[in-house]
């Protein structure tokens, strides 16, 4: 990956340069990422250590608590160093590396929610044929579709920024190393860089978002003018509840931050909104779905159960 820039490293200006706030910072963000990992690590646990939940479902669920502790192992680890440090430094290919693995966590995570939901539209509307719609070898290949397509998507953004010269300041006014901070440090043209964020990165965000919208849409019909059993519908309504909240945690500050992606947008709101996705979303997803899935809350009751019992 070659490139011409004369900066070595850049200097991460983090969250806030007041010390008390710090501190304050590092305790939160400590405290949510300690609360992901065991949260998204407990839903994967449980989908592995039951049979019964080894279905679709629970396998793109399962994938996507991967995505959410992944994610946030990216920016986390180093925001909480940057926080107890006066200055936090990145080297230049640390810096892309950064950038790769968000995107392409970030993305792949956006397409998996577009599965689950026709995953839940198959289910609703074609149940009789959903073991041989979303069978084993189908379920695997749409996981790998979605894992594939992050990936080079990421590495178009990270292969394009790294080409761009980098000659004066290097001070990120951010927390990681993003795509539109970097942008405004760059010294030559950025126009190919804000054309493909602009377009491509629309296109994998909303092609699942648009997926997601019309699979919804075919299942509100379907249950409210074809549907024969009426006592499914709640069970189908709290399933749904829960995909639909999640992929509004997740949609809704990604489409701010970068359906437009000019430089010159207020960064403290561009940071504000990271925070939400990349943070304090993968907190909040396994607490709706454990909370809101009756299958999910009985397995984890019966590995305590089971636990507890042995330790006794």
């Amino acid at each position: 990956m070659g490139n011409q820039t004369e900066v070595e490293q850049f200097i991460l200006l983090g969250l806030t340069n007041n010390l008390e706030l710090q501190n304050i910072l590092f305790v939160m963000f400590l405290l949510l990422y300690l609360a992901i990992l065991i949260g998204n690590g407990a839903i994967v646990i449980v989908i592995l250590a039951e049979p019964h939940l080894h279905s679709p479902m629970y396998f793109f669920l399962g994938n996507l608590s991967c995505f959410d502790i992944f994610l946030s192992t990216v920016t986390v680890p180093k925001t909480l160093a940057g926080l107890l440090s006066e200055m936090q430094t990145i080297s230049f290919n640390g810096c892309i590396v950064q950038l790769f693995f968000f995107h392409f966590l970030g993305s792949s995570e956006g397409i998996l929610l577009g599965l689950m939901a026709y995953d839940r539209y198959v289910a609703i509307c074609n149940p009789l044929h959903y073991t041989i719609i979303m069978r084993k070898e189908v379920c695997v290949q749409m996981v790998a579709v979605a894992w594939s397509t992050g990936f080079f998507h990421a590495l178009m953004h990270a292969v394009v920024t790294a080409c761009l010269s980098f000659c004066g300041p290097n001070h990120i006014e951010h927390f990681f190393c993003d795509i539109k901070p970097l942008l405004k440090l760059a010294c030559g043209s950025t126009k190919l860089n804000l054309m493909l964020l602009s377009i491509v990165t629309s296109c994998v965000a909303m092609g699942p978002f648009i997926i997601i919208v019309l699979s919804y849409l075919y299942i509100i019909i379907f249950l409210l003018f074809k549907a024969q059993r009426k006592r499914g519908w709640q069970k189908a309504f709290s399933t749904c509840g829960s995909h639909l909240t999640v992929v509004a945690l997740l949609y809704v500050p990604v489409l701010f931050n970068y359906m437009l992606p000019t430089v010159g947008t207020s960064l403290e709101r561009d940071m504000i909104i990271t925070v939400l996705y990349s943070t304090v979303t993968p907190v909040l997803n396994p607490l709706i779905y454990t909370l809101r899935n009756q299958e999910i809350k009985m397995a984890i009751t019966k590995i305590l159960r089971r636990k507890s019992f042995r330790f006794w």
